[in-house]
């Protein structure tokens, strides 16, 4: 018997709109909220007590209520929207200061490159989760990131009608349910499509496949799928 695990992209889109079930989801997130906040600020805060946390819960429930099912994972996302409202509260802090300068002060100068470093340090994350994420789509059909690299083409051209390959099955509902179901690539049909030769075909498997999943995450720092957009 296969028993149905909810997912937590599921659990979020169910939770929007009740509070029933949003006050739990962020209740059981608030260790995360804190870490993120932490990190950001550079030391413990507390709940009832650091204003930063407030903002952090805040920004939870915006994030559950403008999370969009299948753009990506809904902490990534949620990571995302608590750091930019917390960039913009430090912001109105700095402000505050002093707030009757026209010209650029220091703390001006901190904020603005405050902003762009936790820019970087964000995409630095989420470049590494989704590395993570598609070596463990790659392993499911049997392929590591080792052999994804032996197996890349030399010939830009050979990449190219790999890449269309790809495009293709990505495409078609039928091919990729085939594809993922099977783990092997649909020989015929791309031959016919593509009037590419079996064997080329069968060369270029491991690249193929590794250019389809990289269509259907959708991930945004991979230079892997900028490559096949």
């Amino acid at each position: 018997m296969v028993i149905y695990r909810e997912t937590l992209e599921e659990r979020v889109i169910r939770a929007r709109g009740n509070n029933d079930l949003i006050d739990p989801l962020i209740k059981e997130f608030k260790p995360f909220i804190a870490s993120i906040a932490q990190k950001k600020v550079g030391r413990y805060l507390e709940y009832g007590v650091d204003e930063e946390l407030s903002v952090g819960l805040i920004a939870f429930k915006e994030a559950i209520d403008s999370f969009k099912e299948n753009r990506c994972k809904f902490l990534s996302f949620a990571r995302m929207v608590i750091s930019l409202r917390l960039i913009d509260h430090f912001r109105k802090q700095v402000r505050n200061i002093d707030n009757t300068s026209n010209d650029e002060s220091q703390d001006d100068q901190w904020d603005r490159q405050s902003v762009e470093l936790y820019q970087l340090e964000n995409e630095e994350e989420d470049r590494k989760a989704e590395v993570v994420q598609y070596s463990a789509m790659l392993a499911e059909l049997n392929i590591g990131l080792p052999e994804l690299i032996k197996a890349s083409p030399r010939s830009q051209k050979l990449k190219e009608q790999y890449q269309e390959a790809a495009k293709i099955i990505a495409e078609n509902t039928y091919l990729l349910e085939s594809l993922m179901q099977t783990k092997r690539l649909p020989i015929k049909e791309l031959e016919i499509k593509l009037a590419m030769h079996r064997k080329k075909l069968e060369r270029g498997r491991i690249y193929i496949i590794a250019m389809v999943l990289a269509i259907i995450s959708g991930f945004s720092y991979l230079n892997i799928c900028r490559s096949v957009n």
